[in-house]
């Protein structure tokens, strides 16, 4: 994808989170936990970051134009500017209405299966293995 190509369709997956999904403020006053940070919250920045070539990576976009390294077609990094103008556009369309982290965690989603880096299906598979991991005790007697 270019600079400002946008494949901004709905996710069926993304939008069945928005509706159904519960938001961290929830789940930490439910859980009696402080930090108003969620768990995954490091795990979310540390992606962005991973997309753009690392975070110390210098940025194509801060160099001088003679200075950039060509983009080859086969590149996977989004570059920290086009990923939060991706993110701002995804929030509009469709996240404006879910809370911030959550609205940036759909958006990334959003991103990454538009761009072919993970399928629905794929993220579909590993949200069920969180979900039976977190459940794991529901059916243990204390």
């Amino acid at each position: 994808m270019s600079d400002r190509e946008l494949d901004s369709s709905p996710i069926a997956l993304l939008e069945k989170i928005k509706q159904e999904g519960r938001v961290w403020d929830d789940l930490s006053e439910e859980y009696g936990v402080d930090n108003p940070d969620p768990p995954w919250r490091i795990s979310l920045e540390a992606t962005c970051d991973g997309l753009a070539g690392g975070y110390w990576a210098p940025f194509n976009i801060c160099l001088p134009e003679d200075e950039r390294q060509p983009v080859m077609a086969d590149d996977k990094k989004i570059d920290s500017n086009e990923r939060r103008w991706e993110e701002d556009k995804l929030v509009d369309q469709h996240y404006a209405d879910v809370p911030f982290p959550e609205r940036q965690l759909l958006a990334l989603a959003h991103t990454l299966i538009r761009r072919g880096m993970i399928s629905e299906d794929e993220l579909a598979r590993h949200m069920k293995i969180v979900d039976e991991r977190l459940h794991m005790a529901d059916g243990l007697d204390d």
